[in-house]
């Protein structure tokens, strides 16, 4: 294929990409507001299910505005061969491949983020604060955006500096030496992330002695789960919204809950919650989630190199020579296709996880608190009861909440 063809190619996959995408988001968003479903008529009503649509119709519009910014900014970047210009530009003070490699990247990162960043103060401050879930201040927001520069410079810029490494000094079998450091970083990352990183961002503490922890140690041992580091998170510092989530293997298993589930769930449908997550514990989702995903970044390391030392992509991106970054900025392009469909196979399972680790808090504590906590949760956070099956095939990884509670209840 030569280099022209190649770039309409990126281009058709840009395009269909954006197409795909949109049409599904409309598709979700045309959406009849239903009546109200007899399990839910304790907790919403009419006025409420036209709340949750009309969230839905503002994250749509502000999607289909930044969406549409990002596609005319990456159509023109590659029509007009702007990568290449970058990266040539970098090579006319920059001697060394590996230093050039870097400086792109950093570049692509620094424009990146500048250009998403009143989309995502638009989002944070406006939108969210419109329906009463932005807790964040102006200072957290931006103390946030350096902390992350920081955590990506330390932890991204050193895995990008060791992966741009293996493939100047490695040939193609960089991808087998770069997949055992990909997967050992993940696995470390598991383990040590509340201790590590969770902290940078948020206030931890011990859950304090009470009815509560007392119930949740006493079921955990119930079903053969000792678990002794049980932490509140303040997440009420940036969101109304609620959560929990496990961290850790072994004996370094934590059990983090947001301040917010505390205040808005009594004790039964907190531990309800809590066997849900122990569910995916007992039924190896973790374990099984970490293989899925050392196995995607196996395939996309092998595919890449395959492809990486081809002078065509480079070329077609606007370069006058090979060049490692714009074959990573193309194939990254080309493989989305394949990405898409792997992502709706990995949601498949993950809705399968959901609905199995339902049935083990069901079985081995009770459906009817978890039922209830779920229902309080998709209120509060005005979930869409009604979404199009497409939009859920693709993009879910949890089941909608009516699905859940047929089979809970």
């Amino acid at each position: 294929m030569s280099p022209e063809s190649l770039k309409y190619l990126l281009l058709g996959v840009l395009i269909f990409g954006v197409l795909v995408e949109k049409l599904l988001s409309y598709l979700n968003v045309k959406q009849p507001v239903p009546q109200v479903p007899p399990t839910l008529t304790e907790y919403l009503d009419a006025k409420k299910l036209e709340e949750s649509k009309a969230y839905q119709r503002e994250y749509f519009r502000f999607g289909l505005f930044s969406g549409l910014f990002s596609f005319i900014l990456t159509f023109l970047f590659i029509w007009n061969g702007w990568f290449g210009a970058i990266d040539m530009w970098i090579g006319t003070f920059v001697p060394n491949p590996l230093i050039q490699s870097v400086l792109f990247f950093a570049l692509i990162f620094i424009g990146s983020d500048v250009i998403s960043l009143p989309f995502d103060y638009y989002g944070t401050f406006v939108i969210e604060e419109k329906f009463g879930f932005n807790k964040t201040t102006v200072q957290t927001f931006f103390t946030d955006k350096l902390k992350g520069y920081l955590l990506s410079i330390l932890v991204g810029g050193g895995l990008l500096l060791v992966f741009l490494w293996l493939i100047h000094q490695m040939g193609p079998h960089f991808w087998w030496i770069f997949w055992i450091i990909s997967a050992v970083f993940m696995v470390v990352v598991n383990l040590f992330y509340t201790a590590w990183i969770l902290p940078l961002f948020n206030k931890l503490t011990p859950l304090e002695d009470g009815e509560l922890k007392h119930r949740i140690i006493h079921y955990a041992r119930s079903v053969g789960f000792p678990l002794d580091n049980i932490l509140v998170m303040d997440g009420s510092k940036r969101s109304a919204k609620a959560n929990a989530f496990f961290s850790g293997f072994g004996k370094r298993k934590k059990v983090v809950l947001y301040d917010t589930l505390l205040e808005q769930h009594p004790p039964d449908e907190l531990v309800a919650v809590l066997a849900h997550e122990v569910g995916h514990y007992k039924k190896k989702h973790i374990v099984l989630g970490m293989i899925s995903s050392v196995l995607q970044i196996g395939l996309l390391l092998f595919l890449l190199s395959q492809f990486i030392f081809s002078e065509t992509m480079s070329f077609a991106l606007g370069g006058e020579a090979w060049s490692a970054q714009l074959n990573i900025i193309g194939f990254t392009m080309l493989f989305s296709p394949i990405s898409m469909i792997i992502g709706m196979g990995m949601n498949w399972l993950s809705r399968k996880h959901e609905f199995e680790a339902d049935a083990f808090a069901k079985d081995t504590f009770a459906g009817k608190p978890l039922a209830e906590a779920l229902k309080t949760l998709s209120v509060k956070t005005l979930s869409n009861i009604n979404p199009h099956p497409w939009y859920v095939f693709v993009n879910y990884s949890h089941p909608p909440l009516l699905e859940r509670l047929e089979k809970l209840e």
